[in-house]
C-alpha cells in the first residue's frame, strides 16, 4: 500500500472538547496527516457509520481507518457503540481504539471482550499525548494494515 493510500480518516467520538482539541493539536505537533473527524457520543458514532440521519449524505464515502472511542459518554457511551459496532457484520472490521480515562480493570476487560482492537489511558499531559498519538500513528497508520473498506465507493482512499 503506498503512503497516500494511508491517508485513512481518523475518527475520535469524545465528548469532551478539550480532549479532541488536544488530540488535533498533537497530530499537527506529530505531522500526522491523516484526516480527522470527531464526534461527541457513541448514538451519533452509531449514526455516522449506518449513514442514519443527519448523515445520510455520507452514503458511499469510505468508513474511517480507525476509531478512536472514549467510554464514558452520555446518550450512547462508547461500551454500548462498541457492542453495536462489532455485532454489525457491515462495520465489525473497522479497528477501534477505546482511548479513555478509565484504569478500571472491568473496563479494560470488557473492552476487549467486546472486539476493542486496543486499550490506551488517555495522558494528561500535551507531550505525552504527543507520544501516544506518534505510537498510534507508527502503528495503526504505518505498519498495521487495515482494510480499505470502501463501503461502495470505488475510490474509496484517495
Amino acid at each position: 500500500m503506498s503512503q497516500e493510500n494511508r491517508l485513512f480518516t481518523i475518527l475520535m467520538v469524545d465528548d469532551d472538547p478539550d480532549d479532541r482539541l488536544l488530540f488535533k493539536e498533537a497530530c499537527e505537533e506529530v505531522r500526522l496527516r491523516n484526516p480527522l473527524e470527531f464526534l461527541e457520543n457513541g448514538e451519533q458514532l452509531v449514526d455516522y457509520l449506518r449513514r442514519n440521519g443527519s448523515y445520510a449524505n455520507l452514503e458511499g464515502a469510505p468508513y474511517p481507518g480507525i476509531i478512536l472511542l472514549d467510554l464514558n459518554m452520555p446518550l450512547k457511551d462508547g461500551r454500548e457503540a462498541l457492542e453495536e459496532i462489532k455485532n454489525d457484520a457491515e462495520l465489525r472490521h473497522i479497528p477501534i481504539i477505546v482511548l479513555t480515562t478509565s484504569k478500571d480493570e472491568d473496563d479494560i476487560l470488557s473492552s476487549y471482550g467486546l472486539g476493542a482492537s486496543s486499550y490506551i489511558v488517555k495522558p494528561i499531559s500535551l507531550d505525552r499525548l504527543m507520544r501516544v498519538v506518534n505510537s498510534i500513528g507508527e502503528y495503526w497508520v504505518q505498519i498495521v494494515e487495515v482494510p480499505q473498506s470502501d463501503n461502495g465507493d470505488d475510490d474509496a482512499i484517495d
